[in-house]
């Protein structure tokens, strides 16, 4: 099994598997649920390792689910034509402008679907 480094100063390495799930809690402003934590490591221990992003707010909850995805090691695919934004000129700094610092892939929901079907 490999172990990465937990965060960028402890030194305490952790689990591929366990990554995500080491930080319990929203009492200190940071972390996740326990269920949501739970999520990611049942993801991870049934060998899942792709992320669909679709949603609100592409330059909010979408680039923060989706870097969240990238860092903790998935392969993430944002639809950009199954995302929103208040203005065009977010949606073009998610997409064009942000997309590609955690996306591996940027696609239409056509090229997705064929993608998959492949």
């Amino acid at each position: 099994m490999r172990f990465r480094l937990f965060g960028r100063q402890t030194g305490l390495g952790v689990s591929d598997l366990a990554l995500g799930t080491g930080n319990f809690g929203t009492r200190w402003g940071h972390g996740s649920e326990r269920a949501e934590a739970k999520k990611v490591f049942d993801l991870k221990q049934h060998g899942t390792g792709k992320v669909i992003v679709i949603g609100l707010l592409a330059n909010a909850c979408i680039e923060s689910t989706g870097r969240y995805a990238m860092e903790l090691g998935y392969h993430v695919t944002l639809v950009k034509d199954a995302t929103a934004a208040f203005s065009k000129d977010r949606m073009h700094a998610a997409h064009a402008l942000n997309g590609p610092n955690f996306a591996h892939a940027i696609l239409t929901t056509n090229e997705l679907m064929e993608a998959l079907h492949k």
